[in-house]
């Protein structure tokens, strides 16, 4: 589970996700399943769009990597266990980046796949590692940057082949998101609200305050979206960060994963705190459920 969430779930009490996760990680998954069945086998940590096929999607979870077709039928092409922190690489369709937990438990460093996840090796453990990066993010001004979260903030400036320690944590941190502009700034989101570093991730200012922020994600124009509980799915342009509402009608749901196709920004997926898949093609106005 993402460092804070247990903690993000007091702010929605009516939600059981926790409950609902605790049970996931003795239960069998399948080779192959629906999409939407997902949630009864595992809990997903991390979307991506499929870049040599756009039409499919991948998705990390904790019992491995599905590719998800455009009808829901989900397949598994990875066996990895615990996938964290998964990310792709910008500058390489077939590469992906990822950190997590290997059967048996232990820690997997920061690893990553060449052919477009179906096989992973270590390439680093990081430092103070063999780390498990719950927060991961790449940098899209310049992809040989590669920030994570492992009590403290790591960074890596030759695509995590090796490591430093930037500095510490913002407080009860959920997710963190490079910015598409500059390699040095970097977007947190908190429990508390929505923070800025212009520095690497050695200080951090807030944008917004007052209220748990459940993801952030960038795209390459430097675009950025995120959730705000009690507002919405809300989107801002890096060059002015004052975020807007897209859609408000989300329900008991709280999306923890967004995913958006790089070659129509309208066209999008979300994971929800509940291991739901959510498609929308419309830039996040509406939402359905991803083969349902």
């Amino acid at each position: 589970m993402r460092s804070g969430l247990k903690r993000l779930a007091q702010f929605c009490l009516s939600l059981t996700f926790l409950i609902v996760l605790s049970t996931h990680a003795d239960l069998a998954v399948a080779q192959d399943m629906r999409a939407v069945d997902l949630k009864e086998h595992t809990h997903i940590h991390g979307l991506a769009v499929d870049r040599k096929d756009p039409s499919q999607l991948l998705v990390a979870t904790h019992h491995g990597l599905y590719r998800v077709a455009v009808d829901g039928n989900a397949k598994l092409i990875s066996v990895v266990q615990d996938f964290m922190g998964f990310t792709p690489d910008p500058s390489e369709p077939n590469s992906l980046f990822a950190s997590g937990h290997p059967a048996g438990g232990g820690n997997l460093g920061f690893i990553t796949s060449t052919d477009n996840g179906e096989t992973w090796q270590q390439v680093s453990p990081g430092v103070g590692g063999p780390v498990d990066f719950h927060q991961m993010t790449v940098s899209l001004a310049d992809p040989k940057v590669v920030y994570g979260a492992y009590g403290v903030l790591q960074m890596s400036r030759d695509a995590g082949k090796t490591w430093s320690e930037v500095g510490p944590l913002p407080d009860n941190l959920i997710d963190i998101a490079a910015s598409a502009k500059d390699s040095k700034t970097l977007y947190a989101a908190t429990e508390f609200g929505f923070s800025v570093s212009k520095d690497e991730g050695r200080t951090w200012k807030a944008i917004l305050d007052g209220a748990p922020v459940s993801f952030v994600e960038v795209t390459g124009d430097g675009t950025a979206y995120a959730f705000i509980l009690g507002r919405g799915f809300v989107r801002f342009h890096e060059d002015k960060p004052k975020p807007e509402t897209v859609s408000n009608d989300w329900g008991n749901r709280i999306p923890l994963h967004l995913a958006v196709d790089p070659a129509n920004a309208k066209r999008m997926f979300v994971a929800t705190h509940k291991s739901d898949i959510l498609v929308s093609t419309d830039g996040g106005i509406k939402w359905t459920v991803l083969g349902g």
